[in-house]
């Protein structure tokens, strides 16, 4: 039996002021830190109680399959087909599986995890994703001793996405995780946000998010899930070794070296409004410090 969100059947305007909503329900606050947002954490809800709008979550990309500015993606990927769609997770493992987007989501149920997303570029949004850990999905293929890194591997179609046609990246686009990471539980399995399905332009049908990472991190429209040997090389430590690394932990004492990582932009928010100060992986180093402990994280950046 399919679990439906309060989110999937509320209209946005009512979804996003949720206190009054959830009041009119009869739930005190602390219902609503526990039962609405399970996954945001009390630095970040203190910093910000407002979800960024739908609008501006699906025009303001980052996705250079469609095209490098933010409003290519929205522009170029609306006739992008996701349907039929498999994928395969294979590699150091005892038990390969190929998958269809159906089967996915007859196994996997899809709960809202609100989750900030931080940009590279010094800007974030809060969003109200819908996925599954992506350890659930890993655990079906038992994954074998030598197994040490997972690396993922979107679609590649350049009939389909325009941007793929030039060499602004090696295609397709890979990255990539240690396995500690993929199956820590806040690693998603994104399939939707906004309690509606996910939209071309954020990663459609189905894309990885790591909360505590730069948005670069987390592939969009994948199709393969391998586990390696060695560390993956993720298609911008290609481009660019220097200013991206492998583990690319949302960390403001590390400046790109372009310019500094220590504040960021909401999105939202207006031009003119104020800079706000980044947090420590991205605001769950409660979560997942743990994984890097003893690493100079200047040194694996």
């Amino acid at each position: 039996m399919k679990i439906i969100n309060y989110s999937e059947i509320t209209p946005e305007n009512i979804y996003k002021n949720r206190r009054s909503f959830i009041k009119k329900l009869g739930f005190g606050a602390s219902s609503l830190a526990i039962s609405t947002f399970p996954f945001l954490n009390n630095a970040i809800a203190n910093n910000r109680d407002e979800l960024t709008s739908y609008k501006d979550i699906t025009t303001y990309n980052n996705y250079y399959e469609f095209g490098t500015s933010k409003s290519d993606p929205h522009r170029n990927s609306k006739n992008f087909k996701t349907q039929p769609w498999n994928i395969s997770i294979e590699g150091e493992v005892d038990k390969p599986i190929n998958l269809s987007m159906e089967e996915i989501s007859e196994i996997f149920v899809s709960e809202e995890r609100v989750y900030r997303l931080r940009c590279v570029e010094g800007w974030s949004m809060v969003i109200p994703w819908m996925g599954f850990s992506l350890s659930k999905l890993l655990s079906k293929v038992n994954p074998t001793s030598k197994a040490k890194f997972v690396e993922f591997e979107s679609i590649y179609d350049p009939d389909q996405m325009k941007g793929q046609r030039y060499p602004v990246l090696n295609w397709p686009y890979k990255e990539g995780l240690r396995i500690d990471e993929a199956m820590h539980p806040l690693t998603t399995v994104v399939t939707g946000l906004y309690g509606k399905k996910l939209p071309n332009q954020n990663g459609a049908p189905l894309r990885i998010f790591i909360p505590w990472k730069y948005g670069f991190k987390s592939a969009k429209a994948i199709v393969k899930i391998k586990f390696v040997q060695k560390m993956p090389m993720s298609s911008w430590m290609w481009a660019s070794p220097r200013e991206y690394g492998f583990y690319s932990n949302v960390n403001p004492n590390v400046d790109h070296p372009r310019w500094s990582q220590a504040t960021e932009r909401i999105i939202g928010e207006g031009i003119w409004a104020p800079r706000v100060k980044t947090l420590m992986f991205n605001g769950y180093g409660d979560q997942v410090a743990n994984l890097y402990s003893g690493m100079d994280l200047k040194k694996y950046f």
